[in-house]
């Protein structure tokens, strides 16, 4: 029996957490159109992600809002010796003088001002004027991950280009030396072949789902139309070159990056996973090739091969085999789906990797829709 492919249609993602369930929705022909491909994944559209919205290369209008961990000074104009600095605390409020607490959390600047010259008005002749300046910004944070020069969590203390965001976090370390940020505005890296084909692994996450951003494109072509501006809590990945892993997702027993010593194929990748989990829906075993934002995706029938009625499948470095719990008639539901919980998982493994907490691959990530 020959793998098949469901033919896909069109759709574009919602927007929607890297610590909580998200996901899903498409559109396409009928359930029962499917068609034969060769072993290699044919070439199909990822149009879940769409195209970069214009409104990313522009910094947000949106006005600062204070949060829990940002330093600001207050001062009564025409006191000096009541300047004083804090943090807004983990309930969001600051204390300053006699106030029991005023809570700030996401107001802006001028709101917050305003309602600290209301409460201090009790304790004033005159209503005072009072100065509220933001030092530092902790409340607002984007994630950069991955084979970085120093990979953790970055403050957002203005408008930041995913360049900046990069940049700051020491470029795209290649072995043991870092690319630099050149004076053009683009980052040169050591060794551009051996980082190309990693490259093309990176990816941007917002709300929990990969955006249409090509890093590659940024990094080694100078291509600025992908210099996103980012949003409090992005993350931003740059995969560490791992030339014999194979990702396997989904209804198997132990969920993981597998490392196999020959030549890899979809039985020895499952099996290095532990085999599949007794709920597997074994017809519709995928395998997705290409990286995030250009992926292919090719559809067996596990059962037909491990019964022999048909031949094993040869994988590459970097594919992502996924094992559903229920068939999917709808290819680009399907490809959402293992997209989302690849860069999911990957996100929260690096990220916990980055605080020193130690975890491996097989968090629990959904298996359907």
């Amino acid at each position: 029996m020959k793998p098949v492919l469901s033919i896909p249609c069109g759709r574009r993602l919602a927007a929607g957490l890297l610590a909580a369930a998200l996901l899903l929705a498409a559109g396409c022909r009928g359930p029962n159109v499917r068609m034969p491909v060769p072993a290699a994944p044919a070439p199909v559209p990822y149009e879940a992600g769409g195209a970069i919205d214009p409104a990313w290369l522009k910094p947000s209008d949106e006005p600062f809002r204070l949060g829990p961990g940002d330093r600001v000074a207050i001062e009564v104009s025409g006191e000096p010796s009541s300047r004083v600095e804090t943090v807004v605390g983990p309930d969001g409020r600051i204390y300053y003088e006699m106030l029991a607490g005023l809570d700030v959390w996401g107001r802006t600047l001028g709101e917050a001002r305003d309602a600290l010259q209301t409460a201090l008005t009790e304790f004033y002749r005159e209503s005072p004027a009072v100065n509220l300046t933001l030092l530092e910004v902790r409340s607002k944070n984007v994630w950069v991950l991955g084979r970085v020069g120093s990979p953790g969590l970055y403050p957002l203390n203005g408008p930041t280009t995913l360049l900046d965001a990069i940049s700051a976090a020491g470029g795209p370390a290649s072995g043991q030396s870092v690319a630099r940020l050149s004076t053009g505005g683009s980052i040169t890296l050591a060794n551009p072949r051996a980082d190309a084909g990693d490259l093309e692994r990176a990816f941007v996450v917002r709300d929990a789902r990969p955006l249409p951003v090509s890093i590659r494109r940024l990094l080694q072509d100078g291509d600025m139309s992908q210099n996103i501006y980012l949003r409090p809590d992005d993350l931003v990945y740059l995969p560490s070159p791992a030339p014999s892993e194979i990702y396997v997702l989904g209804a198997v027993n132990n969920p993981r990056a597998v490392r196999l010593s020959g030549p890899p194929t979809l039985v020895s990748a499952i099996a290095g996973a532990g085999g599949t989990a007794e709920y597997g829906y074994l017809t519709d075993v995928a395998v997705v090739r290409g990286g995030v934002t250009e992926p292919s995706i090719a559809v067996y029938d596990y059962r037909q091969i491990v019964s022999g009625r048909a031949p094993d499948v040869r994988l590459e470095p970097n594919d992502i085999v996924f094992v559903p719990r229920a068939p999917y008639a709808v290819i680009g539901r399907y490809l959402d789906l293992i997209v989302t919980t690849f860069v999911r998982t990957v996100g929260v493994n690096a990220g916990a990797r980055a605080a020193n907490v130690e975890t491996e691959l097989n968090i629990a990530v959904p298996l359907g829709p």
